[in-house]
């Protein structure tokens, strides 16, 4: 019998605080719980919106094994290159056909000679327009090989309602079906009865010293006055937010799901998320 694989499923990466804390911690957190593979969201990785290449590459070098994006998936037009030819990152599967990127990857699991299959839905309640996620969940369903059992869907969408739904959509199809997108992470954890791992949103790997990672004086000064404010990154308060679930290899079907919160510690210069991936320190007037 093969032994059950651990799967970690990490909420949005917002900036370099939360580049940072990855970097601190990933490895250390992987050896410590045996985490078979690392699965992503990185829409808002770099300068707090969008993926560059170079941000890329750090998620992968501490750990990462397969990156999902969201309706911020082309703001930084550099990495579209990197979508197109990666194995390791999906864009929206219910993006038009023509759309840059792959709709879903098979990646290897670090404990044997298994894969896994990842892709990624963004909502249509209160989002920019997206084809249906629903359609678009069993397409990719269908494409994926029989052999490949374990099968996990980051769910980028806005309310919990329509998340709540795809969890029980796509019950007992996929091992995983973790919810991004709000930076908020929900308490609702559970295997559903068909042996899927569901949450409606995992949460933010970013500053929590903030309003969903964004500096709070900005953010209120926009909120009370209605003035435009710049919305630049927080530095303090650094957390991963995830959920770990084991998984049995032969079923595909999912054993247990966990949700882990590791604080970190701020780095200097983190005050400024500078867009090229690697936070160069830029002198802004407050």
């Amino acid at each position: 019998m093969p032994s059950n694989i651990n799967i970690l499923c990490i909420g949005d990466v917002v900036g370099k605080p939360g580049r940072d804390v990855l970097a601190d911690h990933l490895p250390q957190l992987i050896t410590d719980r045996e985490i078979d593979l690392v699965v992503c969201n990185a829409e808002n990785a770099s300068g707090g919106s969008g993926l560059t290449p170079q941000a890329y590459e750090k998620l992968l070098k501490c750990g990462v094994d397969a990156i999902t994006m969201g309706d911020h998936v082309y703001r930084k037009r550099q990495i579209i290159p990197v979508l197109e030819q990666s194995d390791r990152i999906v864009r929206p599967a219910n993006l038009p056909v023509s759309a840059a990127g792959k709709s879903v990857i098979t990646v290897p699991v670090k404990s044997g000679a298994r894969e896994a299959a990842v892709t990624c839905l963004l909502g249509q309640l209160y989002m920019k327009t997206a084809d249906s996620p629903w359609q678009a969940a069993d397409r990719i369903l269908r494409s994926i090989s029989p052999d490949v059992k374990i099968r996990i869907v980051d769910f980028h969408a806005e309310a919990t309602s329509e998340k709540i739904g795809m969890g029980w959509f796509l019950n007992g199809r996929a091992t995983i079906v973790f919810g991004t997108h709000t930076h908020v992470k929900t308490a609702d954890h559970r295997i559903l009865d068909g042996g899927t791992a569901y949450i409606s949103d995992v949460g933010m790997t970013g500053p929590h010293d903030s309003i969903l990672g964004r500096r709070k004086d900005r953010v209120l000064k926009f909120m009370t006055t209605s003035m435009p404010a710049t919305f630049e990154i927080a530095p303090g308060d650094p957390r991963i937010q995830a959920v770990l679930v084991a998984a049995d290899p032969s079923t595909g079907k999912a054993l247990s799901i966990e949700p882990i919160e590791i604080c970190g510690q701020a780095h200097p210069g983190d005050i400024y998320n500078s867009d090229d991936g690697w936070g160069h320190k830029k002198n802004n007037k407050k």
